[in-house]
């Protein structure tokens, strides 16, 4: 993971990572951060990110895609201690799919039914 800690000081989520921004830490470890969303779309809505500054799914590769991997452990692990058996998880890439910060992250959501095809 040669990725790992590569910040780009002009992300805003690189700046939630460093503290320079104040956020609802759901979880942290060395290799990601989670926190509520501030603009919430579920009653639960949390994001997942990695500490590294990688842009978006279209920039996984194989020296970072076990930071990906990782995420999904942590999705896991923090909805089974959240009591949360139902969710949702996103990742838009693009400004077309909705991505608003060029940072990777993944959405989980929950405690509402969630419509198919989503919006």
């Amino acid at each position: 993971m040669s990725d790992v800690l590569n910040y780009d000081a002009d992300c805003l989520f690189c700046k939630i990572i460093k503290g320079e921004i104040p956020s609802a830490k759901v979880y942290e470890d060395d290799l990601c951060y989670a926190f509520k969303d501030i603009d919430p779309q579920a009653p639960v809505h949390f994001l997942v990110i990695p500490k590294a500054h990688i842009p978006s799914c279209a920039a996984v590769t194989p020296d970072n895609s076990a930071m990906v991997a990782h995420i999904f452990e942590v999705i896991a692990k923090v909805t089974k201690e959240m009591g949360i058996t139902d969710f949702r998880v996103v990742s838009n890439c693009g400004p077309q799919a909705g991505q608003s910060v060029p940072h990777l992250h993944f959405h989980v959501l929950s405690g509402r039914d969630m419509t198919w095809p989503p919006g």
